[in-house]
């Protein structure tokens, strides 16, 4: 389960919303498991179906977290056109096997709302989990 503050939420949405239609991207570091820094990052494929991290800021991000003795607990990302569920993109990419993958659909059919969900990806493996926001 994951357990994430509204303020953190707030953030994903935001930053998926100002890069719609090009999908967003981040992370949020904390110790412990428990999400607390907002990292939004660059998606370097700028695309609408597709998202990757730069690697020179991937590398000091993740420099950054390890000097701070954190880790990255959510690793997120939006889905502009389909539903927050996880590609086979997504999949291949999911390096972490401790961390939250949280997608957010910004989909026009949609409106004003969005879908957030939250998944742990291990070995290719997909299972959701529930979030609980605080």
């Amino acid at each position: 389960m994951l357990t994430i503050s509204q303020d953190l939420v707030d953030k994903i949405i935001a930053h998926a919303r100002a890069d719609h239609p090009d999908e967003a991207c981040g992370v949020i570091a904390g110790r412990g498991g428990v999400p607390e820094r907002f990292v939004p990052m660059e998606n370097a494929e700028r695309s609408p179906t597709f998202y990757r991290f730069d690697s020179m800021e991937q590398l000091r991000v993740w420099r950054e977290m390890d000097d701070r003795d954190e880790e990255p607990v959510v690793i997120y990302h939006s889905h502009t056109a389909t539903e927050a569920y996880p590609s086979r993109t997504d999949v291949s990419y999911a390096s972490e096997p401790n961390a939250h993958y949280v997608l957010v659909s910004t989909r026009e059919d949609l409106g004003e709302k969005v879908e957030l969900r939250s998944y742990r990806i291990v070995d290719g493996v997909i299972t959701e989990e529930e979030v609980t926001i605080t």
